[in-house]
């Protein structure tokens, strides 16, 4: 079976075809950068960064453009508040964003371009649409973006205009002929800093001082990386409408040619069953999450939840998806894999690890197929069959760890200090004194060490 996608534009599962035969050019919705990356965005970046390797396993060249949103309302108040310049802000956050990004395994995209670069490019777009009619300058001095005029607006959300009018509370008195346009340059206001202002000029037009409307920067960085028409366009749930919706309007009403023909979007994420938010006080930055699990739990957390489910982040899914990823590597610190192996996909369990992945890119059967890889490891002892699994998980961005290391995260005691102690459980030993060194290992027991005796001495793991 070859690649299949769940498309949202068509709300069905589609084989996969590139518009150029073995490149993959991809977009992907990022960041707002004013403060740090909560659980929900690495859920995006995590399910995004496998899309991307399995493109690549899959044989294709991938050009994969994930844009950083450095300029808006938020950013603008949070520099204010901070008394530094909306660059020093964003520089910092951005800076933090990779930080998090490269703890959680996630690949940097091929471009990372940030909305302030693209202004010119912006500009000329709102151009282009303001010639075909559907962009006008607003009284106050905003240019927007006329809605009813783009013929299929609400497709890609399956809204009708009059579903999306009903349900829209936009003053009159902003200057909009319809509540349902957006804005496509903001005109700049007397009390906003000057960092947040850019000329408007652009050939025979100036819009004014003012800065860009959040979705115009998408359409404008979308063309010039990847061009008018590209493969992939991706995001969060969150972000179908208004966000998606309205970039199709952008591109498409200012080419005349589709966006992009796959539209893939990635589940919400729900703490204890409630939807993750700042309101409800269940919000959690990735940094906060990293200070209590291990990276990998993490990516091994989202990952073997399939992209477009709800993630619901408890400490006890964390726990169970810890002990369920110990279980993988103590099959790989019991048998050491065959570096390098080279993947055998005509192996049963390579199989059914390739036909679930390319099933709209099913990690959960494929994170299954690895654990019973690790049973027939277990079974088989061979270092060749380890090699195969350890292979397999790396194109998830999994198990390239040193098995030792892994089992040893997570505990109390330094490691000098747990050498100490089994140390001075050996002399015990030694000494036929067999309650002191039951005493001892009863007591790194209660600080989450297990002891492994063998015959080459004692290791020892973090308790599951």
């Amino acid at each position: 079976m070859s690649l299949r996608i769940h498309n949202t534009l068509t709300r069905g599962t589609e084989p996969f075809s590139p518009l150029v035969p073995g490149q993959v050019r991809m977009y992907v919705c990022g960041m707002t950068v004013y403060d740090l990356c909560h659980l929900g965005h690495a859920r995006s970046m995590v399910a995004f960064d496998v899309v991307q390797r399995w493109l690549k396993v899959s044989g294709y060249q991938v050009t994969y453009v994930r844009n950083v949103t450095d300029i808006d309302d938020k950013i603008i108040q949070r520099a204010l508040q901070n008394g530094e310049t909306i660059r020093q802000l964003t520089d910092r956050m951005v800076s933090a964003l990779h930080q998090d990004a490269d703890a959680l395994g996630i690949e940097r995209p091929t471009h990372e371009p940030r909305a302030t670069d693209h202004v010119p490019q912006m500009l000329g777009l709102i151009r282009q649409l303001e010639q075909r009619g559907l962009a006008y300058l607003a009284p106050n001095g905003d240019v927007n973006f006329a809605v009813r005029k783009f013929a299929g607006y609400g497709r890609l959300s399956g809204k009708s205009l009059d579903e999306l009018r009903s349900g829209e509370r936009v003053a009159v008195s902003d200057g909009k002929q319809d509540p349902l346009d957006f804005v496509l340059w903001k005109a700049a206001k007397p009390a906003e800093p000057d960092d947040a202002k850019w000329s408007g000029q652009t050939g025979q037009a100036d819009y004014g001082m003012g800065r860009p409307g959040w979705h115009i920067e998408c359409s404008a960085m979308g063309c010039e990386l990847l061009g008018e028409s590209f493969d992939i366009h991706g995001g969060g749930a969150d972000l179908q409408f208004p966000h998606h919706e309205n970039e199709i309007a952008q591109s498409e009403g200012a080419s005349g040619q589709p966006l992009a023909r796959y539209w893939m979007h990635n589940g919400f994420v729900r703490v204890d069953n409630e939807k993750m938010s700042k309101s409800l006080g269940n919000f959690f930055t990735i940094r906060e999450v990293l200070q209590k699990y291990d990276a990998e739990t993490v990516r091994f957390f989202i990952i073997r939840a399939h992209y477009r489910s709800a993630l619901n982040y408890s400490d006890a899914h964390l726990d169970d998806a810890r002990a369920s990823l110990k279980r993988l590597y103590t099959t790989l610190q019991a048998v050491p894999p065959e570096v390098p192996v080279a993947i055998d996909w005509d192996h049963p369990t390579a199989l059914r690890f390739k036909l679930a992945m390319d099933d709209d890119f099913g990690t959960p059967e494929a994170v299954a197929a690895l654990f019973d890889l690790a049973g027939e490891v277990n079974r088989s002892r061979s270092p060749a069959l380890a090699g195969l699994m350890k292979a397999l998980g790396g194109t998830l961005g999994l198990l390239q760890g040193d098995p030792q290391a892994f089992l040893q995260t997570g505990v109390s005691l330094d490691e000098a200090a747990i050498g100490a102690l089994i140390e001075q459980r050996r002399a015990a030993k030694v000494a036929k004194n067999y309650s002191e060194a039951d005493r001892i290992r009863q007591q790194l027991l209660s600080q989450g060490i297990v002891l492994k005796d063998g015959p080459e001495g004692t290791s020892w793991t973090s308790v599951e």
